[in-house]
């Protein structure tokens, strides 16, 4: 298939890529390489994708409405992989304008272009983050989210909403995934895995929120593409058993829905660090501190629906997750 993925110079995006044209699909990626994080761990991402022989690339923002239609004209994809957006809750507390602009503007034009070019699917990003204020656990599609405590995570409910108006007005198939912590090689420098790693190995302390008592249901980066793909392959119909009088969140009478894709094993972060710790074989020097604003104490995910209704089952421990990423950082970084 033709398949377009944005954000396809990101961690998630870049090893989804690798996936497709392994199969035999023809991928155009479609990145702005902003540097919210460290553009030439993109670029490299991306230097590995340019040389195989069905990959192309274009660099522009998800809100460069122009460039976005042109890409879709030009390259016609049959089904799109919208990974690109505004990432970070502690981010969005400072600058709220990049998750309007990248996140809402950026997705109603994916959402137009989707429309207008006969797209078959469009697979999404959500995330966890969504549950906000919830504390019943594990976190489900079929509960509500109407608290989320970041503007980040606002956003993606948005998102949702959006996707969700498209599938009903224009019959436009989508699917929406919430991505709970995301982790493993070639992974993002503002996340803990890749922050603690790098601080360990310099000598210097780390800063451990709400005293490390927190869990995340953590993720490991293939387990998550293998979900994205049965999703992709997986073109959503209007759910028959939908109950307009008791609506599952998580379906519709349209041709839409939103899966969990995490782990389903949540850890401590205490224990994730020194699983870390063990990784490296040295011991951190942390600096405890409470939760941050925009944060959650928990997450774990309910995987079940995504499970049955396309075989999903992630299978990488974090013991050997965490142990591959620390393989990778080692190489790419010559420490």
């Amino acid at each position: 298939m033709r398949i377009l993925v944005t954000g396809a110079a990101g961690f998630i995006g870049s090893a989804l890529s690798h996936r497709l044209l392994a199969r035999g699909d023809e991928v155009l990626g479609y990145d702005n390489l902003n540097d919210y994080y460290d553009p030439t761990l993109k670029e490299a991402r991306l230097a590995r994708l340019t040389p195989q022989p069905r990959f192309g690339f274009v660099k522009a923002s998800l809100e460069d409405r122009p460039a976005l239609e042109a890409a879709f004209a030009d390259f016609r994809p049959q089904r799109v992989v919208n990974l690109a957006a505004q990432a970070g809750v502690r981010y969005s507390l400072t600058n709220p304008y990049a998750y309007v602009e990248s996140n809402l503007i950026g997705f109603i034009n994916v959402l137009e272009a989707c429309r207008h070019g006969g797209v078959e699917h469009l697979v999404y990003a959500s995330s966890s983050s969504v549950y906000g204020a919830n504390r019943k656990l594990p976190f489900s599609v079929r509960d509500a989210v109407d608290h989320p405590v970041s503007l980040y995570a606002a956003t993606k409910k948005a998102n949702e909403l959006m996707a969700h108006t498209y599938s009903h007005l224009y019959g436009l198939p989508t699917t929406g995934l919430r991505f709970f912590t995301v982790y493993g090689p070639w992974g993002r420098p503002d996340m803990a895995l890749f922050l603690f790693t790098r601080k360990i190995l310099a000598g210097e302390p780390i800063e451990v929120f709400n005293h490390g008592a927190h869990t995340r249901d953590f993720t490991y980066v293939d387990d998550i593409v293998e979900g994205v793909i049965r999703t992709l392959d997986r073109v959503p119909g209007p759910d028959a058993g939908f109950d307009p009088m008791a609506p599952n969140p998580g379906s519709s009478a349209a041709p839409y829905r939103v899966y969990n894709i995490g782990n389903h094993r949540p850890v401590q972060l205490g224990e994730y660090i020194a699983v870390i710790e063990r990784c490296l074989g040295r011991t951190a020097e942390k600096i405890l501190l409470p939760l941050q604003p925009g944060d959650v104490p928990d997450t774990h995910a309910d995987v079940a629906e995504l499970m049955s209704d396309t075989g999903y089952s992630p299978q990488t421990p974090v013991e050997e997750g965490v142990a591959r990423f620390v393989t990778w950082y080692r190489d790419f970084y010559h420490v």
